[in-house]
């Protein structure tokens, strides 16, 4: 079955459109390189002075996960250009089981 990885990032609301295409050039051909990704979501919700970035991604096993994340997957893995946007970095992701999907 399938693995769900779930990141967010918080960004101030001046920056996120540069983010989101951020995002688009550089994390998701970065994404796309790792064999086994299945699937991903880049989704963004703008509040008043934040916008928030859940990035849903879908994997086939771990071991994808560990070859896109590195060898400790549950770690939060950033670019350096990360700096420039984001008001924290979350240390962990979760991640989910897929029991079932149609």
């Amino acid at each position: 079955m399938a693995i769900v990885r779930l990141w967010h990032g918080k960004v101030p609301i001046e920056k996120a459109d540069e983010y989101e295409k951020f995002l688009i050039e550089r994390a998701v051909p970065d994404y796309g390189s790792v064999e086994g990704l299945l699937k991903l979501y880049f989704t963004r919700r703008d509040e008043e002075n934040v916008a928030h970035f859940p990035l849903i991604t879908v994997w086939d096993s771990m071991e994808a996960i560990k070859r896109f994340a590195g060898e400790n997957p549950e770690l939060a893995k950033y670019y350096p250009e990360n700096d420039e946007f984001l008001l924290e970095k979350e240390k962990y992701v979760q991640h989910y089981r897929v029991f079932y999907e149609k």
